[in-house]
């Protein structure tokens, strides 16, 4: 079956899609990445998602428009993908753009909200398309994240040592499992997001991240504020647990840091930087994980990740390309799992990983051209994927 799986994460810089053949041979799911793409979105689209994020408000012909700008954007990119390719999918998932995550005092996913009109893909492609992925998940009293954590589970639990795959998006997640334990997953804090605000707010919109972490190897960490940032009540929060930019946003900087034109930015992303670091590493020595595969923007940060491993000394700290992914496309093809296991009536999360009362088969489908297809169902899940190169 050839799924094409679409995503675009809390940096929303753009889409990443992932077009995947997948087979189920006796117990092993096998995916082979045919094609991958990454197309931006387009400066005026990117503002416009700027101005709707936590913690500013926005009106509802606001959001209107944003699902559809986001969809149709969607929808060209699964269009240019399939074009490039020659190859037609049998099925395009579509994450969307997160536009709130709703978690209430009592650390509770209440809801989710993905922007991107799935109509707009189904109208384009002909293809079959599923999307709003996270909602049965939390319906079931999950938080509906991080649901890439059924790729990790079925390519790592089968380890001895206590494995971890890391996630370094706008949000930092993690995943940790071994044979010996449940399999647990939750959001551990920010990971770009902080910085790619504070680089966003000091050039006035000229830069929107620090490219390799070269000004933040430039700075030195302020221990003051470190000290500050690493007091936010989130971090002792239990597991499963989720957020995102409606806590870590550029105001709550603002709180800390003090006004932008105050700063010395090199030292601010240094400290930010650091963040990420130590939070990561505190949930990494919790669990003596033996390794780290790093996907994700901030695998790209060549600071960020070398400032980790020193910071773990007892752990190896690796992207995932060393599994035979990209450190880019892994959650694109995660959702192309998903979609697979939906079509084939299976459940794409992993209750220990989000906290839902049981497994659930996720999305909802909207028909392409001919209707929907759905195949023969499958009943055994499946005990592991591999990755075919």
């Amino acid at each position: 079956m050839i799924i094409l799986g679409m995503m675009s994460g809390t940096s929303y810089d753009g889409i990443d899609s992932a077009l995947c053949e997948i087979k189920y041979i006796d117990d092993e799911i096998q995916i082979k990445l045919l094609a991958f793409e990454s197309a931006e979105y387009s400066t005026k689209l990117r503002k416009q998602i700027t101005a709707a994020m936590p913690p500013l408000k926005i009106f509802m012909e606001d959001i209107c428009v944003l699902d559809t700008l986001i969809g149709q954007s969607f929808a060209s990119a699964a269009d240019a993908i399939i074009k490039k390719s020659g190859i037609q999918p049998d099925l395009i998932v579509s994450h969307g753009q997160t536009l709130f995550h709703w978690i209430d005092e009592f650390n509770r996913a209440a809801g989710t909200l993905q922007l991107g009109e799935p109509t707009w893909i189904a109208e384009k492609t002909g293809v079959q398309v599923l999307s709003n992925i996270r909602s049965r998940d939390i319906a079931a009293g999950g938080h509906g994240a991080p649901l890439v954590s059924i790729l990790d589970h079925l390519m790592l639990s089968h380890s001895d040592s206590v494995q971890g795959a890391l996630n370094l998006g706008g949000i930092s997640n993690i995943t940790i499992t071994s044979n010996k334990m449940s399999t647990i997953a939750y959001d551990i804090g920010p990971a770009n997001a902080l910085m790619d605000a504070a680089i966003l707010a000091h050039s006035a919109g000229k830069f929107s991240y620090d490219k390799k972490g070269e000004i933040a190897a430039s700075g030195k960490v302020d221990p003051l504020l470190l000290k500050v940032f690493l007091e936010h009540s989130f971090y002792a929060l239990p597991a499963p647990k989720s957020t995102g930019k409606e806590i870590f946003h550029l105001p709550y900087l603002i709180e800390i840091a003090g006004p932008v034109v105050d700063w010395a930015i090199e030292d601010i992303l240094a400290t930010l930087l650091e963040v990420t670091v130590e939070t990561v590493a505190i949930e990494v020595e919790k669990y003596g994980l033996a390794t780290l595969y790093v996907a994700g923007g901030g695998a790209l940060n060549l600071h960020l990740m070398g400032q980790l491993q020193n910071r773990l000394p007892e752990c190896k700290v690796l992207t995932i390309s060393e599994l035979g992914i990209s450190t880019q496309s892994k959650e694109a093809i995660a959702f192309a799992l998903i979609g697979f296991l939906t079509l084939h009536g299976l459940p794409g999360q992993i209750p220990s990983c989000t906290g839902a009362a049981g497994s659930r088969i996720l999305g909802s489908l909207t028909p392409g051209a001919t209707g929907m297809r759905l195949p023969e169902p499958i009943s055994l899940m499946p005990a592991s994927v591999r990755i075919i190169n």
